[in-house]
């Protein structure tokens, strides 16, 4: 697959996958456990996107012209908070509506969001040494865990 291809491909089946999940779940609003997931999860996005400088944020697992590296707050903890909180957000929905094909569109959306980690992680170790350096302090998406 070409290089700009990939990424804009993992993009429509990250977004597809979610809007799957989003058709078929009964919302988050029935369940107090989704309530507080959902909630988590978007406070952990909304962590991350605050420490980006503006145009350092990027939705393709590509690396924008002039981009530095973030390794403070929620991202001294993991690499990819963004992927966590879209995680949480979906096992919320998954808690509210706990039915099998919401489990395999959560199931693949994982693969799909893990499939951009490794992408971006190929990508950070080639464009800064600091990267391979932060990765030893850092982890996945839960903190001191994966």
């Amino acid at each position: 697959m070409t290089n700009s291809f990939y990424p804009k491909l993992l993009v429509f089946f990250q977004f597809g996958l979610i809007a799957f999940m989003l058709y078929f779940s009964h919302g988050v609003l029935h369940s107090l456990t989704a309530i507080l997931l959902f909630i988590m999860g978007a406070g952990v996005g909304l962590w991350a996107i605050k420490l980006h400088k503006r145009g350092n944020f990027n939705i393709q697992p590509k690396l924008k012209e002039g981009c530095e590296l973030v390794t403070d707050g929620i991202y001294a903890y993991i690499r990819h908070p963004m992927y966590a909180s879209v995680t949480l957000m979906m096992f919320a929905v998954l808690v509210s509506t706990p039915i099998f094909l919401e489990l395999l569109f959560f199931l693949s959306l994982i693969l799909i969001l893990f499939l951009k980690a490794k992408r971006e992680e190929k990508l950070w170790c080639a464009h800064d040494e600091a990267y391979l350096e932060y990765k030893e302090g850092s982890k996945y998406f839960i903190p001191y865990i994966l």
